[in-house]
C-alpha cells in the first residue's frame, strides 16, 4: 500500500484487512508502527498463546486461520472460534483490556501470517473511535456465536452437532476424527462410533481423512432433531 505524503506507510495487506484502520491518525499510527507492531509468519500447528498465560499481544490476522479453544492443545479441548484475515480474537481483547491471563489457547490451523499489536500499541488504538467501535461489534457477534454454541452444547444431542458439523462444506468433508472432536469438544472414539453409525444408515462414506456426504438431507434433520440414524 502506498502511504500519502507526510503519512507513516502500513505494512503490506494491513489496511486491506482491517478497513477501520485507515482514518487512525498519522501520529497514533507512528506510535505504534513498526515499534510496537510486530509482523510473523508462522507455519500450520504453531502455539501462539496459551490458556491461563498473560497476553502478549493482540493479533491482526492477515493469512491464514487461527483456532482458538478452552483445554490443552495436545488434549480435550472445545472450539470456541476461529480468527480469520480481517477478524479479531475477543480472548486476546478481554486479556487486554481487563488485564486478566488468558481463557483459552490459539493455534494456527494453516500457515498463517500476522502482526502482533503490543499491549501498549492496543490500548493507544483503542483510543480511536472507528477501531474501538470495530472491536465491540466483533464482541456482540462472539457473544451472539458463544451463546449458540452454549445452547448446543446444553441442549443437542452430540450426533446432531456432529451433523451440524458435517454440513455446508460440499459433498466432501476433509477432516480427521480427531479434528471433528475437538471442533465438538469430545473424544476421538465417541465421533468415530458416530460416523460408523452415520454410514450405516447410508448417509455417509468413510475413507482416509474424508468424509462423503451420500444424504444430507438425513444429516440436515438429525442436526434439526427429525431423525436419528439406524
Amino acid at each position: 500500500m502506498v502511504a500519502a505524503a507526510g503519512t507513516t506507510p502500513w505494512p503490506e495487506g494491513l489496511v486491506e484487512a482491517y478497513p477501520s484502520l485507515a482514518g487512525l491518525p498519522d501520529e497514533l499510527r507512528a506510535m505504534v508502527w513498526p515499534r510496537q507492531l510486530q509482523a510473523l509468519s508462522v507455519p500450520a500447528g504453531t502455539l501462539l498463546f496459551e490458556e491461563h498465560a498473560p497476553c502478549q499481544g493482540f493479533p491482526l490476522v492477515l493469512d491464514g486461520e487461527v483456532r482458538v479453544a478452552r483445554g490443552t492443545p495436545q488434549g480435550r479441548s472445545l472450539e470456541l472460534y476461529r480468527v480469520g484475515p480481517g477478524e479479531l480474537c475477543v480472548v486476546s481483547a478481554c486479556g487486554l483490556f481487563g488485564n486478566v491471563p488468558l481463557a483459552a489457547h490459539g493455534v494456527a490451523i494453516a500457515p498463517t501470517r500476522l502482526l502482533l499489536l503490543s499491549p501498549a500499541g492496543f490500548e493507544q488504538w483503542g483510543a480511536h473511535e472507528p477501531f474501538r467501535r470495530f472491536v465491540f461489534g466483533v464482541f456482540a457477534d462472539r457473544l451472539a456465536d458463544l451463546m449458540s454454541l452454549a445452547e448446543a452444547v446444553a441442549f443437542q444431542r452430540l450426533d446432531q452437532r456432529l451433523a451440524a458439523a458435517l454440513l455446508g462444506h460440499g459433498p466432501t468433508v476433509q477432516t480427521t476424527h480427531q479434528a471433528l472432536a475437538d471442533e465438538l469438544g469430545t473424544v476421538r472414539e465417541i465421533v468415530t462410533r458416530l460416523l460408523k453409525r452415520f454410514e450405516q444408515s447410508g448417509w455417509v462414506s468413510l475413507g482416509r481423512e474424508r468424509i462423503e456426504l451420500r444424504d444430507a438431507a438425513a444429516l440436515r434433520a438429525l442436526s434439526a432433531g427429525e431423525a436419528r440414524p439406524g
